[in-house]
Parts: C-alpha cells; sequence; structure tokens
C-alpha cells in the first residue's frame, strides 16, 4: 500500500527533509488530550506508533512524555526521512529511529520486542484493506504487555450508521480510489480484535466527526 498516494489531495509542505501534513497538525492536539488521560507522564514506558507517517505525531507526543519511549515504524519508505527529522528535533529525544514495516507481516519480522505499555495508529484503518486491520490488531496483541493499550484514531461507523454526509462522502473518495479500502465499521473491529486478546475499552469523539478508540490487550 503506498500511503503517499493516498495523502496526494492533501497539500504537503517541505522543511528540509521533514513533510508537514495539515490535517496531522489539526489532529494532534485533540489526539493529545485522549492520550493523556491514559498515559501517566511521570512512568518509564514503551510506545509503539504503527503508520507514523511524516513524524509528527510523535515528534508532538514525545516532550509530554518524556519518560515514554517512541518507536515510530511506516511501510512507506520516501516518509522515513521526514521522521527522522522529527525525531531529530524532539528536544526531550525520546524518540527512536522509524523502523520500515509491513502491518501485515508478523511481529517478528519488524525487529521490535514484545514489551510495549502502549500502541498507536492513526488514519491508516481507512485508508487501507481489511487486511491490514486484521495485521493491526493480531500484532499489537503480541508486542503489547498485558493490559497494554492501543489508540486507533480516524473516521469510523458504529453499527452501519455512518455520520455526518462529510463523511460517508469521504468514504465513497476512498473507495472510488481503492475498492478494498474505505471507512470501517466499529462493530467489524470488535469481531477481529477480541479472538487476539484485545478489547474495545473506551469512544472518544473528537473534531472532523472522526473517532478515537481505547484498546486493551486482556489476555
Amino acid at each position: 500500500m503506498n500511503f503517499m498516494k493516498q495523502y496526494a489531495p492533501e497539500a504537503l509542505v517541505k522543511m528540509s527533509q521533514k513533510i508537514n501534513f495539515p490535517s496531522a497538525d489539526r489532529n494532534k492536539g485533540p489526539i493529545l488530550e485522549v492520550l493523556q488521560k491514559f498515559i501517566d507522564k511521570d512512568k518509564e514506558g514503551k510506545l509503539l506508533e504503527i503508520s507514523s507517517g511524516t513524524g509528527q505525531h510523535a515528534a508532538h507526543f514525545a516532550p509530554h512524555f518524556p519518560k515514554l519511549t517512541f518507536q515510530p515504524t511506516e511501510n512507506e519508505p520516501s516518509l522515513l526521512d521526514s521522521i527522522r527529522a522529527y525525531a531529530a528535533d524532539t528536544p526531550t529525544k525520546n524518540v527512536k529511529h522509524p523502523l520500515l514495516i509491513n502491518v501485515v507481516d508478523d511481529w517478528t519480522k519488524w525487529n521490535v520486542s514484545n514489551d510495549f505499555d502502549y500502541a498507536l495508529n492513526v488514519n491508516m484503518i481507512h485508508v487501507t484493506p481489511f487486511s491490514c486491520s486484521i495485521g493491526l490488531f493480531k500484532n499489537v496483541s503480541a508486542v503489547l504487555k498485558p493490559g497494554g493499550l492501543l489508540f486507533t484514531y480516524g473516521a469510523y461507523a458504529n453499527n452501519g450508521v455512518l455520520e455526518p454526509q462529510s463523511n460517508r462522502d469521504f468514504d465513497k473518495s476512498i473507495r472510488q480510489r481503492d475498492p478494498n479500502c474505505g471507512v470501517r465499521d466499529i462493530q467489524d473491529l470488535i469481531k477481529i480484535s477480541e479472538p487476539y486478546g484485545i478489547k474495545l475499552n473506551e469512544i472518544f469523539d473528537m473534531p472532523a466527526n472522526n473517532k478515537c478508540l481505547i484498546w486493551q490487550k486482556f489476555k
């Protein structure tokens, strides 16, 4: 999956090696507010970010959790330099160099440990085939500690309902580009997550008709 093609309609601004997605600048604040409800800034830990995009999110979140080590990952090679550039400029120096991974590959190919406290996935589920959602839950279950949390963010339907009209238009535009992609129903994600020992705990309504879902590994 070439994520750059998915982001192509959005204006990109390059700053040295950094790439700026305006949507990441818009949503990083609201996502941070949710993370702060669940992550203790004074406690050491590890967070695995899957599909890090440009690296803007990790660089924004990391200074607020100075004792948390962020491990960014990405499937699109052309984004790795941007992630590295943002990581290098993070004042707390707690963002590691990114890893090139494919979310559908078994986690043993990712070159990561299996002792993460948290995992984060922003705006990937709706722009990838459903196999990527399955891979996300399967592999996150393997790398999270028992009780560990997974945060996912994006547009979602729920119980067959996708609101408002702008989200339905968004879903249509995604499926026109790739019929294998599209906004997913939360209930479908619950069905594929539970066999891997992950349950949905909370749903937060976010700006621009998005949601942040809080999942937990229970076994």
